[in-house]
């Protein structure tokens, strides 16, 4: 038997009709909701449509208008230092997810990113009175609200609790799924030794400046994907992160969410001296390559993190005058992001840039062509970094521009085999074949015809 709300009959008729009355533009708004999940086809098996039908989004968003909970749109829980780092995903992608995640009732599920609760609740649904559900996150408010509106949809069962993700939550492991809702760079151990033999993990999987919903389960001695999706998710927080190659940088030990660095391959880093490099002394080398933004974003960028392990994204994550001064190449529509490219070792880095005014002659409405000389900023005295990037500019130009694949992937075309760290990476690169290291585990990522 599934597991639902709790409903005590109220014996006053008047108020069973004025309550009954109110319940229904909710009950329309819910059921409105499912049937656009089902007829865009995020929502593909009976168990998990029933779990959208029964298990009401308001009462874990309290306050925010009924007409934005039953849209299907992400709604932001809590924002540190101008940037949100925790939210109920969009209902779409939660349903693409619980379909990726092959839920059955009996089973028990680690989550790690309660966020308001709502997916653990949908997920307790479906495994019903026999299973068990465990959810997980680092801040002690989200677990408090999360908490709180368990209890009041009638998911009081949901085990809450305050802790680092990476650990998973040994008391209660093995588990037969675990499904992050938080991206991550790389798989904690625990995940790895929590998962049942016979489990599934699933989670938002970063690829430097691209993420797949990944469905994983055990081959031998190595995960490898069952299903893959795109997907866009906030960065898993704690001291792990950084594994995955995704740092926060800043001025001191409390780095800024604000200003991150992602790598294709994991090497430790300095975030303070680094923060310091950035906003230290620079000038620009010009490469004597004209492009527009739309390629470098597209072809040179997906073609460096093929060809040069030191490959790094730098992200702003919102508009900050200490890092206006940063060469910023790309925006995101909508957002605040601002993204550059280059190459980083030995807490030095190396960054494309644009031409001095380019970017305010565009702006400003300007004649400005759709191509300009694309510079390489050197900050510090570290310009051998900066002749690399150039090298490798220059390379990808003489090679005809090529545009690398595995940032295009179309859903269920890419497959992934994870290694262990433990485990010796028995894969070579080849073409067509992308392999990279991170601090727990190797990631091999191929495209299928």
């Amino acid at each position: 038997m599934e597991a639902g709300p709790v409903r005590h009959p109220d014996p006053d008729p008047a108020r069973q009709n004025g309550a009954l009355q109110r319940q229904a533009p909710l009950e329309e708004l819910q059921q409105a909701l499912v049937e656009h999940l089902k007829a865009r086809g995020f929502l593909r098996t009976a168990r998990v449509e029933a779990a959208f039908r029964a298990v009401p989004r308001h009462l874990f968003l309290p306050g925010v208008p009924l007409e934005e909970v039953y849209r299907d749109q992400v709604v932001p829980l809590k924002v540190v230092d101008g940037v949100c780092i925790s939210s109920s995903s969009q209902p779409a992608i939660m349903a693409i997810m619980l379909e990726q995640l092959g839920l059955e009732p009996g089973q028990r599920v680690l989550e790690i990113g309660a966020a308001s609760g709502y997916n653990a609740a949908l997920m307790a649904h479906i495994v019903g009175e026999s299973g068990s559900v465990v959810t997980v996150d680092i801040d002690e408010d989200l677990v408090a609200g999360a908490r709180a509106h368990l209890e009041a949809a009638g998911y009081g069962q949901v085990r809450v609790i305050c802790g680092d993700g990476a650990q998973g939550y040994p008391p209660a492991a093995p588990y037969d799924r675990i499904i992050l809702t938080v991206a991550s760079g790389d798989i904690a151990a625990p995940w790895y030794e929590q998962l049942k033999p016979n489990g599934r993990l699933l989670l938002p999987l970063v690829v430097r400046d691209a993420q797949f919903s990944v469905a994983l389960e055990w081959q031998g001695d190595h995960l490898e994907s069952v299903s893959v999706r795109c997907c866009a998710f906030m960065m898993l927080r704690g001291p792990f992160a950084e594994a995955g190659g995704i740092f926060a940088l800043g001025p001191g030990p409390e780095a800024s969410p604000a200003l991150q660095l992602r790598l294709t391959n994991y090497q430790p880093i300095d975030g303070a001296a680094l923060y310091r490099t950035l906003t230290g002394p620079w000038y620009d080398l010009p490469s004597g390559i004209l492009s527009n933004l739309h390629e470098i974003h597209y072809a040179f960028n997906s073609w460096l993190s093929q060809h040069e392990p030191a490959a790094c994204s730098l992200v702003a994550q919102r508009e900050d005058p200490a890092l206006a001064g940063l060469p910023w190449l790309f925006k995101i529509t909508g957002l605040e992001t601002r993204v550059t490219v280059g190459i980083v070792a030995d807490n030095q880095i190396a960054l494309l840039a644009l031409p001095p005014g380019w970017r305010q002659a565009s702006s400003s409405g300007q004649s400005n062509p759709a191509a300009c000389e694309i510079m390489v900023r050197c900050f510090g005295g570290a310009e051998y970094l900066a002749r690399r990037l150039l090298a490798l500019l220059r390379a990808w130009d003489r090679a005809g521009r090529p545009a690398g694949w595995f940032l295009f992937p179309g859903d269920e075309r890419l497959h992934l085999r994870i290694y262990p760290h433990q485990v010796p990476c028995p894969e070579k690169p080849a073409a067509g074949r992308l392999i990279l290291a991170r601090r727990w585990s190797h990631l091999v990522i191929e495209r299928q015809a």
